[in-house]
């Protein structure tokens, strides 16, 4: 028996990303869309099959609420501007409905925190998870497996560096064109990198403490800032850095993380493992961008009644304190932020 869900949003993930992975899902069935204009909603739903369309210039009885009071409606994925996501999560699991929300779980920690505990005291039943597909790639899983074998850690560099031009797909989307949340690009992309930093540290059993970084804006299209730099310690006394850029003409990605027996690097797919003298590396050619494999562990998760803790609003929350830590210390020119996560 397989799970009715809805697709609220109808963005560019939306469509390229969730859409596909719901119905590659076989745990999940597609039974609605949600937009806030039906034009949209109509132009996700020409390639999602016969569904039902809401939105909010649909007329009465053909808005959000009207979406939640459906009982063939179990869960909900919520793909939807950073500013209004909690406004929709607090309606979804007031309304009994499963909820796996679009990362970054909010516009700062504030309002994450806040979300998290209102979740805590209020809903009994459904489920809160946030989306993170970079958990889910089996290539950052494979690293940190292997890092974990090489023992006391010793520092570790991450470096993700591209150029978003004007004109792109996702930089002509309004709510990302002119921002009104901190860091822009760098909080709408930045999580991720943070997500797979942490993923392969705790591996290693250790967690970031501090930070001290400097942030700049290079691109006067990509306010208020588009590159961060930070130095960032370990809770057992070692030291790495971040590197993070929407703004150059540096490109490519590389998380690298050194530990007394060898080191562990990540890039583009592929994993290199120097241990004991000795370089191994295996290649990840199908894992794609992890959508469709959260996705579907969502749905087993759901169906078991039972959260995956990689989704957890905990997680999601953890992720947002490191990179709101990042650019509070760029703020301050460089002072140290600390982190307790």
């Amino acid at each position: 028996m397989t799970i009715g869900i809805a697709l609220i949003g109808s963005g560019i993930f939306a469509k390229e990303e969730h859409l596909p992975a719901i119905k590659a899902a076989s745990a999940l069935s597609l039974t609605a869309i949600y937009s806030r204009s039906l034009a949209s909603a109509k132009s996700l739903a020409s390639e999602a099959g016969d569904v039902e369309l809401y939105s909010e210039d649909s007329g009465e009885g053909k808005g959000y609420d009207a979406l939640l009071a459906r009982d063939d409606v179990q869960a909900v994925v919520i793909a939807l501007p950073i500013l209004v996501q909690p406004e929709y999560i607090k309606k979804a699991l007031s309304a009994g409905k499963h909820v796996l929300a679009e990362k970054p779980i909010a516009k700062d920690v504030a309002t994450a925190t806040e979300l998290i505990s209102w979740y805590k005291s209020n809903i009994s039943g459904p489920s809160f998870s946030i989306a993170e597909n970079f958990r889910f790639l089996a290539s950052y899983d494979y690293a940190a497996a292997q890092f974990a074998q090489l023992g006391r850690v010793l520092g570790f560099r991450v470096r993700v560096q591209n150029f978003v031009k004007q004109g792109g797909k996702y930089f002509e989307t309004a709510w990302r064109k002119k921002p009104e949340y901190q860091g822009g690009f760098l909080l709408d992309g930045g999580v991720h990198f943070v997500a797979a930093t942490r993923l392969i540290l705790e591996s290693g059993g250790v967690k970031p403490v501090t930070t001290s970084a400097f942030s700049t804006q290079l691109q006067e299209h990509l306010p208020p800032v588009d590159t961060v730099d930070a130095t960032v310690k370990l809770s057992n006394g070692a030291n790495g850095t971040i590197s993070l850029s929407f703004g150059t003409t540096f490109t490519g990605s590389e998380y690298t993380f050194a530990a007394e027996k060898g080191t562990v690097t990540v890039s583009r797919g592929k994993v290199t493992v120097v241990k004991d003298g000795k370089e191994e590396t295996k290649e990840f050619p199908e894992e794609g961008n992890g959508v469709k494999q959260e996705i579907a562990a969502w749905g087993k998760a759901l169906g078991e009644g039972k959260p995956d803790p990689r989704q957890s609003a905990e997680e999601a929350l953890r992720d947002l304190q490191v990179l709101e830590a990042m650019l509070q210390s760029g703020e301050k020119g460089g002072a140290p932020v600390e982190l307790k996560l």
